[in-house]
C-alpha cells in the first residue's frame, strides 16, 4: 500500500536531493548532462513546485518516503503528464512506481495521459506498456547513448 502526499515549496531541497540520487546512475550511463534530472539545479525543482499546473507528490509506503511523482494537470482537457517519476535506489523493484501511477490516475482521472522515458531503459518501457501506455511513434535522440521515447494512454 502506498499513498501520495503532496509536496510544498518548503520541500524543494529534499525533493532535489532525492531526485539527484535517483537519477545519478542514469546520468553516469547516458551522460545526458543537459536533460538529466540528476543534473538540474535546485531552482528548477522550486519552480515546478510553484507552478499552478504541477502536482508533486511524495510516494510513501508504511510511513517511509520511497520516491516522488510529478503530475502536470492543466485541468483543461489537455493531456496530463508524468515527469518525472522516481523511486530511491534502495526501494526499487517493489512495485512502488506502478502503484504511484495508479494512485495518480485515481486522483487526476484515468484518461488522457502522456509521458516519455529512455528507450534504452527496457524496464521503464515495460512498466509503462504494462500500465496501458502506448508508444506514439515519436522518438528524440538526446545523444549517441540515449533516445527518448514518447507514450500516451487513454481510458478504454
Amino acid at each position: 500500500m502506498i499513498e501520495l502526499i503532496r509536496a510544498a515549496e518548503r520541500d524543494a531541497q529534499t525533493l532535489w536531493e532525492m531526485q539527484k540520487e535517483a537519477f545519478a546512475a542514469m546520468l553516469e550511463t547516458y551522460r545526458d548532462y543537459d536533460t538529466s534530472p540528476a543534473n538540474e539545479p535546485l531552482e528548477k525543482v522550486l519552480m515546478r513546485l510553484q507552478s499552478p499546473n504541477t502536482y508533486i507528490y511524495y510516494i510513501v509506503s508504511d510511513g517511509e518516503t520511497v520516491g516522488a511523482i510529478r503530475v502536470i494537470d492543466r485541468k483543461d482537457g489537455s493531456r496530463k503528464k508524468i515527469s518525472p517519476l522516481f523511486i530511491a535506489p534502495a526501494h526499487r523493484n517493489r512495485g512502488y512506481a506502478q502503484r504511484a501511477m495508479e494512485e495518480a490516475e485515481r486522483i487526476h482521472g484515468r484518461d488522457h495521459w502522456a509521458l516519455d522515458t529512455i528507450l534504452q531503459e527496457a524496464g521503464n518501457c515495460h512498466l509503462y506498456e504494462k500500465m496501458g501506455y502506448r508508444r506514439t511513434g515519436k522518438q528524440t535522440p538526446i545523444n549517441e547513448r540515449m533516445t527518448l521515447v514518447f507514450y500516451e494512454k487513454d481510458a478504454k
